[in-house]
């Protein structure tokens, strides 16, 4: 008999479910796709009709994350009221929050895709089209609405924000304060930076001058103890200082 997409949805996303369940508890590597079948209560040779690895039931789990948080954002009432950095701000807090109960296997698979980033990514994070398309869609909106200047480099500048959720989750798995109190300041002041460069026109000449340098440094500022924070505090003032005549 055929299944229906809608059955065809339910299993892909039980078998996430079974694999991260599976893996949080054996690992990686002492979870088999054999095992996670049966605990899905499949058969054998049927999940290979929806992962042909365990590799892509990680990244399926991000895709399908990233999917569910967007599923939330649009779901806020008054979206469309919201000024830029509070989207931006709900979509990170969405994701969060859906990563939250899985954080532990969260922390294995970014070990994972750090070990071996061509194996796993192709190339290309999961869920990054996805957050691209978001980005694009949050800046078209602003500036419609006059929030924000005509942007030139609108496809480079939504990419770079979806890189930018990816360090935010790296930066979240370091955190040990309190309710992740670091992690929240530290998006509340970069998105604050972003969204007054965006304003100013800015971001417009940071790209065209070198975008590839942010995303080089990236990953070593978003760490405890990098400098971003004090960084973006330092953006931000500057920015927020009045124009002398």
């Amino acid at each position: 008999m055929r299944t229906t997409k809608a059955q065809q949805a339910q299993s892909h996303r039980l078998l996430i479910r079974t694999a991260v369940d599976l893996m949080t508890q054996h690992g990686f590597d002492g979870t088999t796709m054999k095992q996670i079948a049966r605990a899905a209560d499949m058969g054998d040779a049927t999940i290979y009709k929806y992962f042909p690895s365990k590799e892509k039931l990680v990244l399926a789990y991000f895709e399908q994350a990233v999917e569910d948080a967007l599923a939330a954002m649009r779901k806020t009432k008054g979206l469309d009221k919201f000024v830029l950095q509070e989207r931006m701000q709900l979509l990170v807090d969405h994701l969060l929050e859906t990563l939250l109960p899985d954080r532990e296997f969260v922390a294995l698979a970014h070990q994972l895709l750090n070990k071996a980033p061509l194996a796993m990514l192709s190339g290309t994070l999961p869920g990054k089209a996805l957050l691209q398309a978001a980005f694009a869609e949050m800046l078209e909106a602003t500036q419609a609405s006059g929030e924000i200047p005509p942007c030139g480099f609108q496809g480079s500048l939504s990419s770079l924000m979806a890189d930018y959720v990816y360090a935010v989750l790296g930066f979240w798995l370091r955190d040990t304060s309190d309710g992740f109190a670091d992690t929240t300041r530290m998006t509340d002041l970069s998105l604050g930076v972003l969204t007054l460069a965006l304003r100013s026109g800015l971001v417009d000449r940071l790209l065209e001058l070198g975008g590839f340098l942010l995303r080089s440094q990236l990953a070593r500022l978003l760490q405890p103890g990098g400098g971003w924070l004090d960084l973006m505090q330092r953006a931000r003032q500057t920015l927020q200082t009045p124009k002398t005549p």
